[in-house]
């Protein structure tokens, strides 16, 4: 992992939490304890999901678009990674948390976003920059 970002998230079933990092959104995993942790290569950042029974609390904030899930984590990626993602995710029915919509138009803002959370909860944005 080559950037020098860390998270470490409550994974509930790890087993089933990793394969939708793996599967569904394509990272590649690094180190890991079976059972207990696995690092994510998460484009270049470690992530690290633990086995737990817990859940993060999470509630909405109101931001220019509406509201937002808070916390949320999440990555600038390469358009047609992106769109490579978005298609898996809606092959794969999974939920969107907030549907893939366009912030900031026609500035250099401009950018494309979703929400989706992992089968823990953990809610991810994953965007892309016009």
């Amino acid at each position: 992992m080559s950037n020098s970002f860390h998270l470490a998230l409550p994974a509930g079933n790890l087993e089933k939490t990793e394969k939708f990092y793996t599967e569904i959104l394509g990272c590649k995993t690094g180190n890991g304890e079976k059972g207990k942790w696995v690092d994510i290569d998460f484009w270049g950042n470690e992530l690290t999901l633990h086995q737990t029974k817990m859940k993060l609390p999470r509630e909405r904030h109101d931001v220019d678009m509406g509201n937002v899930s808070v916390p949320h984590f999440g990555v600038h990626l390469e358009k047609d990674i992106f769109n490579r993602i978005k298609s898996s995710l809606k092959s794969n029915n999974i939920k969107f948390i907030d549907m893939p919509y366009t912030r900031f138009e026609g500035t250099k803002f401009e950018q494309n976003t979703f929400f989706i959370e992992d089968p823990n909860g953990n809610v991810l944005e994953l965007k892309t920059f016009e």
